[in-house]
């Protein structure tokens, strides 16, 4: 007789209870015990370029989801666990004696890497592993596969390889009820990360400290961890992460149904601030405390209803939602190379100043840079900070360091000064 499905939910991309498929898959298991983990990646602790306010759209989006799982099922939250998925998970599989792994699919190069290793180790323990697609509109995967194997790199060959897969899927209700979480017991040892090389070292006030006190947090109790604790100062920006702050602004969005079914992204303004031109949703889509195929199936309700002449694809929101897809099934294909220029084929080598370091035995960049000209790296320091005496640019980029977060025109603006002006033209790797 086979035993009761005991299973681990690995919440990473998808901070919601709406519309996952994953969690609908973990929930069609029947299992006798359901716990919803996050596990505190050292990898993004230190090794990937977040800033104080990204961090705490993250943290918001945490305690969002966790109130959210207590609501459904008072013994029952998000349980954040302090060390590395790679060695962490296994010991969960066998103190928890756990049967079923489930989490949404990631095709970020270090979150493929990572998740191929715990797989293997799953299979090895004889633990099942389930994955579904759920980030984007179509799973990256299949998009590039349909677009002869190679990177998606215009909107047509989106348009393409969708029309080739069908329809988008339409999204999940969220689930009225959770099980119980099984006990959770630690019988083993924090495996603490190497905290250097920290790319982050800049924006510490403090020693970075989240998994100083154990794996189940400072009161033991899982908690999510702070900004304070991460050695951060506090946030400054305005824009705050939650499904349930999402959800309401996908309403207030949808509610103008002239805005809805007209928008076009060209003709927005980064100069707009009261109302914002554009609906602020991307950090909630890139962080799953808002569904894509929700965000879509909504718009299509309004353009059902809507009389007047509507916008399409590529300019309209639905076409905002594919060029997302589009970036994503590339980065899929071109993995690590992606986000840099050394190692990637897909892009044209130009002589920038401050190029990028690159580690050998990797190919990869070190996040570092060359000083082939120390007026120019006084010049990238200046646009940085905001202070190039141009005020367009330094208005951006003092924006984008208050609030993590500037229009999509703007970010034009300050790319293109960084890249292609006389007054710069360093490396955009540098300037991420």
């Amino acid at each position: 007789m086979s035993k009761a499905p005991r299973v681990i939910y690995w919440f990473r991309t998808d901070l919601r209870l709406h519309d996952s498929p994953a969690l609908a898959a973990a929930l069609d298991l029947k299992p006798e015990c359901l716990y919803p983990i996050w596990t505190w990646d050292p990898h993004y602790v230190y090794r990937a370029r977040v800033g104080v306010n990204r961090w705490q759209f993250l943290i918001d989006c945490q305690n969002d989801l966790s109130q959210g799982i207590t609501k459904i099922n008072k013994n029952s939250k998000l349980f954040v666990l302090r060390e590395a998925p790679q060695t962490l998970l296994p010991k969960l599989f066998k103190e928890w004696n756990i049967t079923h792994l489930v989490f949404e699919k990631d095709t970020d190069a270090y979150a493929r890497e990572r998740d191929d290793k715990i797989c293997e180790i799953a299979n090895e323990m004889g633990v099942r592993v389930i994955t579904k697609s759920g980030r984007t509109l179509y799973d990256s995967d299949l998009l590039v596969k349909t677009n002869h194997g190679k990177p998606t790199m215009t909107i047509a060959q989106v348009q393409a390889a969708a029309a080739k897969l069908g329809k988008v899927a339409e999204p999940l209700p969220a689930p009225s009820s959770l099980p119980d979480p099984g006990h959770l017991s630690l019988g083993f040892q924090q495996e603490k990360p190497k905290s250097e090389p920290d790319f982050n070292r800049t924006h510490r006030v403090s020693d970075e400290g989240s998994y100083a006190v154990g794996i189940s947090g400072p009161n033991g109790d899982f908690s999510v961890p702070t900004l304070q604790e991460l050695g951060l100062q506090e946030a400054t920006t305005p824009h705050r992460g939650g499904e349930s702050i999402a959800l309401q602004i996908l309403d207030d969005v949808i509610s103008n149904e002239t805005y809805t079914a007209t928008f076009s992204k060209p003709s927005t303004a980064p100069t707009a601030f009261e109302p914002q031109s554009t609906c602020l949703t991307s950090p909630h889509l890139h962080f799953g405390s808002l569904s894509c195929r929700l965000f879509w199936y909504k718009v299509q309700e309004v353009l059902d209803r809507y009389k007047g002449k509507a916008t399409e694809p590529p300019t309209s929101l639905q076409g905002q939602l594919l060029f997302r897809d589009m970036y994503f099934a590339a980065q899929a294909a071109i993995g690590y190379p992606f986000a840099q220029t050394a190692k990637n084929n897909h892009c044209r080598f130009v002589p920038w100043h401050l190029p990028s370091k690159v580690d050998e035995k990797t190919g990869l960049i070190t996040g570092e840079y060359e000083i082939d000209d120390p007026k120019k790296e006084q010049e990238f320091k200046r646009w940085r900070n905001g202070k190039t005496g141009f005020p367009w640019i330094d208005a951006l980029m003092r924006q984008l360091r208050l609030e993590g977060w500037i229009h999509h025109l703007g970010r034009h603006a300050v790319a293109c000064f960084l890249t292609r002006g006389t007054y710069v033209a360093k490396t955009w790797n540098t300037g991420q």
